[in-house]
């Protein structure tokens, strides 16, 4: 089975729990911290996904974990389920998922601006209002620099790219001067 489809399975079935114990906001802010933790400490995430560490002891850890967090009744449920599935690895990819989720249904999604030099604030919310207009959602803009690009505007919204770069632009008319 294919990471991104364990982690959406196991994603949508504790969305739908967290829908029902109306949880969902504190859910993903658990799992996004619990992911965090995760990114911050990689050899938590090598213990904990270790068979070769007692599951006894890796449970513990994740009680101090949840603990810690202050994290929901469901979110440590749900981490023994993984762990008792040798699957907690994939809390990071659940939890990425779990946040597509939560943006989708508030009807926002998540873009990724890459310019060459920083942008105005006019520049970007002339940016964020084109992107809402294609997408037909509200757009939560995360923005990035790349003097690489020379100039213009690389924007990625979900799984779709509007290269609006110099680089790209030069690199194309390359590609009709050559034939």
């Amino acid at each position: 089975m294919q990471a991104g489809s364990l982690a959406r399975r196991y994603a949508k079935a504790l969305m739908g729990l967290a829908t029902d114990k109306k949880a969902v906001d504190k859910v993903g802010a658990d799992l996004r911290a619990l992911a965090a933790a995760f990114k911050v400490s990689p050899e938590l995430g090598q213990v904990l996904g270790s068979t070769s560490h007692p599951r006894a002891a890796r449970r513990k850890v994740v009680d101090a974990l949840c603990a810690r967090l202050a994290a929901h009744e469901l979110v440590k449920t749900f981490c023994y389920l993984l762990l008792d599935k040798e699957r907690l690895v994939a809390l990071p990819d659940i939890s990425r998922e779990i946040d597509q989720m939560i943006e989708a249904r508030a009807g926002r999604v998540q873009a990724e601006v890459v310019s060459a030099v920083p942008l105005t604030p006019a520049q970007l919310q002339q940016i964020t209002r084109t992107l809402e207009q294609l997408s037909g959602k509200q757009v939560v803009v995360e923005k990035k620099h790349d003097p690489a690009l020379l100039g213009g505007v690389v924007a990625r919204v979900g799984d779709v790219v509007y290269d609006g770069s110099l680089r790209t632009q030069l690199r194309a008319l390359r590609d009709q001067l050559s034939k």
